[in-house]
């Protein structure tokens, strides 16, 4: 079938993440009509929040290092994002007019450090490209005859639907998991906190004097890896870049054994051997102030020696700085978790990320079940699996029966 006669079909988006802006943006591109459906009072909600603090669109490293992020979707997603891999994304960014750089960490960013200039080009061209885009619509399922429904009482019928609808994470912005319901006989791994904080009971003085204070130069430690990187004390645990990304393991390890130990190193850049000479002798010095001046350690993280020592650790003072122990009783939950894990199963999924005992029906983005860490792997997965349900709904289309009229 040519590009005329798919012209003839009506594709239906349900999301307006970065997921289903292009999964739109790949159908209209081949002529289609395209609807895109978004409850909320407009599109990119999420993306806009990622861009609060510069936008983090992929990451510029190895590809097998790169496609070693998504853990066990590594498998199914590499071909998805063989497909669309980082250089395209870059690619396609710059086609907006926003050019990128790679800083020093080796994550891509935006040069104007910001979502909204890019998420506004973006949206100019699906209008161009003749796509709809309906706001303030609430998705309930579908009608006796097929048909899509909606909470206002709109009706869509439709040749194709691609559902990209997010997870559940910060569902004030949107993805609030509600349409688990809607798909009863679909296999869906639970939703969970990804990317997430974890709960630690700190002392009441600890909490009062620190909560909100950041841990700078650390190194994170659990389960054989290691994560140099920041991360903020806040009264009820720990989060920050470098928890985040061991966030998988420690959520997994509290959900077998009930709690995780971290191991925080609060000077990586000196080794023990240096630091047990550096600290000889206390003498008649306060503890705070000998920690300080000899072992170069802001107040916080003399706060955290004395929090171990208080809860009865006996480790030298050295051992201590180099491998703090840190309880991890809980993760935070969905509500404040940058992403989330768990969705729709792969294996409920044809290769083109069609449903396979419903047909015309497809899943992109943060509704399926993958994860990532932070560092632009999570924006990269949901616009690979975005390119690959739009293509995915092309292909369908072509074998199908005549469009719907």
């Amino acid at each position: 079938m040519d590009n005329l006669a798919l012209k003839d079909y009506r594709v239906a988006v349900i999301g307006g993440g970065p997921a289903g802006l292009m999964v739109a943006e790949v159908i209209a591109r081949a002529g289609l009509a395209v609807t895109l459906f978004e409850r909320m009072p407009n599109v990119g909600r999420k993306l806009l929040m990622a861009g609060r603090g510069g936008l983090n669109l992929t990451h510029s490293e190895p590809v097998g290092r790169f496609r070693a992020r998504y853990g066990e979707a590594a498998t199914w997603m590499t071909p998805l994002l063989a497909a669309f891999p980082p250089k395209a994304l870059i690619d396609w960014c710059e086609t907006l007019g926003q050019p990128t750089f790679i800083g020093s960490s080796g994550r891509v960013f935006p040069k104007a450090m910001k979502a909204s200039p890019l998420l506004r080009a973006w949206v100019r061209r699906l209008e161009g490209l003749g796509v709809r885009i309906v706001t303030r619509t609430q998705w309930t399922g579908w009608n006796a005859a097929g048909a899509l429904t909606f909470a206002d009482d709109t009706r869509f019928a439709a040749d194709a639907v691609v559902l990209a609808l997010g997870g559940a994470s910060w569902p004030r912005l949107g993805a609030d998991g509600s349409w688990m319901a809607l798909l009863p006989d679909v296999e869906i791994a639970p939703l969970r906190p990804a990317n997430c904080g974890f709960a630690v009971e700190w002392s009441a003085p600890f909490r009062g004097r620190y909560a909100g204070t950041p841990l700078k130069r650390i190194a994170l430690a659990f389960a054989g890896l290691t994560v140099a990187g920041e991360a903020m004390i806040t009264a009820k645990g720990i989060e920050g870049g470098a928890v985040y990304a061991l966030a998988a393991s420690l959520r997994d390890a509290i959900s077998r054994e009930g709690s995780a130990l971290l191991h925080i190193d609060l000077r990586p850049d000196v080794t023990i051997a240096a630091l047990t000479e550096r600290l000889g002798s206390r003498g008649s010095a306060s503890l705070s102030t000998f920690l300080r001046k000899r072992a170069g350690l802001p107040p916080v993280a003399v706060g955290l020696v004395q929090e171990a020592l208080h809860a009865g650790e006996t480790k030298p003072l050295a051992a201590l700085i180099k491998a703090l122990p840190l309880r991890l009783t809980a993760p935070f939950g969905l509500a404040r978790a940058i992403s989330t894990a768990g969705g729709i199963a792969r294996s409920e999924l044809d290769e083109r990320l069609m449903l396979r005992r419903r047909p015309g029906l497809f899943a992109a983005g943060e509704m399926l079940d993958w994860e990532a860490p932070t560092g632009g792997y999570l924006l990269q997965g949901c616009m690979a699996t975005g390119v690959a349900a739009g293509h995915g709904v092309l292909q369908w289309l072509r074998e199908k029966k005549p469009p719907v009229r």
